[in-house]
């Protein structure tokens, strides 16, 4: 299995689906990079030489945010919503359903994990 930014990718998978192994790819992105690079959606990552992987790196790197950077960046947005007393900063605040799903009879394991003794 090759390591391409950080991450395991395995290698008996085509170059479509493996890529979106990376956090902050999907198969959109890896479609496009693919296509940029001039690589076939239907050949497998250990049909690829080292420059082509090489070159799918240095572009990914080039144009992309990956990895922990997009963690960090949702950490930050959710730490701003809480700052600035957002509805939603609430509910991430408190541990609770964001996006208006209900708490009567979902949401329940959470809740009972988050209860003071």
């Amino acid at each position: 299995m090759p390591r391409v930014l950080n991450t395991q990718i395995p290698d008996n998978k085509r170059v479509v689906i493996s890529l979106t192994y990376i956090k902050g790819i999907g198969k959109s992105r890896s479609k496009l990079i693919c296509s940029k690079l001039g690589i076939s959606e239907n050949t497998y990552i250990n049909e690829l030489t080292k420059n082509q992987l090489s070159n799918i790196v240095s572009f990914v790197q080039k144009t992309f945010k990956t990895g922990s950077k997009v963690e960090n960046i949702q950490i930050s947005n959710i730490r701003n919503l809480i700052k600035i007393s957002s509805y939603r900063g609430l509910r991430h605040f408190k541990r609770l359903p964001v996006r208006g799903q209900r708490t009567k009879t979902n949401a329940q394991t959470v809740r009972r994990i988050n209860k003071k003794i």
